[in-house]
């Protein structure tokens, strides 16, 4: 059986992220930006800076997360005090316990009473709570990477997508990012180990692409 960590995943850009956990992309940006939840991957080079790439854990984290904000209606104060109170088990703390809705606060079991209880408040909770429940997540990404076969090595430009900038068919990536990954020394297959659903066909387009004067 594939694991997270191996033939599934390796790094997923925004568009993804947004398609794979229903988390908005003004929701990412913003949580981005004020340190709720920052991506795990970081690109150092000055051509990759507007790029935010994910990984799987974050995927699986953000898949609860929403299910928590959006689906369920927490508050994100709420979030952020039950991001505070699980700190302790890393940043995928998310993904490392069972979490529960209970009038619109969050519960987990406390380890060292086994006892359910209010992240934000300590709170013992008698009644049963709403579990979350998230999907699988890496069932998810193989659908996300079957693509119309007639797509496959195409580059095209549509005026709804990118501002009218060269993207690969099928998909909201861009080219230019691809061509910037090449220039920095990675190989195709290293390419598409950070784009999922690109194949070695599309990398091979971008990087003979030239723009028509």
């Amino acid at each position: 059986m594939a694991t997270p960590d191996s033939d599934v995943v390796s790094a997923f850009t925004e568009d993804q992220t947004v398609r794979l956990t229903g988390v908005t992309r003004r929701q990412l940006r913003y949580w981005a930006t004020d340190r709720f939840f920052i991506p795990s991957l970081k690109m150092h080079e000055e051509a990759f800076a507007d790029l935010r790439l994910y990984s799987f854990r974050d995927l699986v984290c953000l898949k609860i997360i929403n299910a928590l904000r959006n689906e369920i209606r927490v508050s994100l104060p709420e979030l952020r005090k039950t991001k505070d109170k699980l700190a302790h088990l890393g940043d995928d703390m998310w993904a490392k316990t069972t979490l529960y809705v209970h009038r619109k606060k969050v519960v987990f079991v406390n380890p060292e009473t086994g006892q359910k209880e209010e992240a934000s408040t300590g709170q013992g909770v008698l009644e049963i709570p709403l579990l979350v429940v998230t999907g699988k997540m890496e069932e998810a990404v193989r659908d996300m990477r079957r693509r119309n076969t007639n797509s496959v090595g195409r580059i095209e430009r549509r005026r709804s997508i990118a501002q009218n900038r060269p993207v690969f068919a099928g998909t909201k990536i861009l080219v230019e990012h691809v061509q910037a990954f090449h220039k920095a020394g990675y190989s195709v297959d290293d390419i598409c180990r950070q784009y999922p659903a690109l194949t070695q066909e599309d990398v091979q387009a971008a990087i003979n692409f030239k723009e028509v004067a």
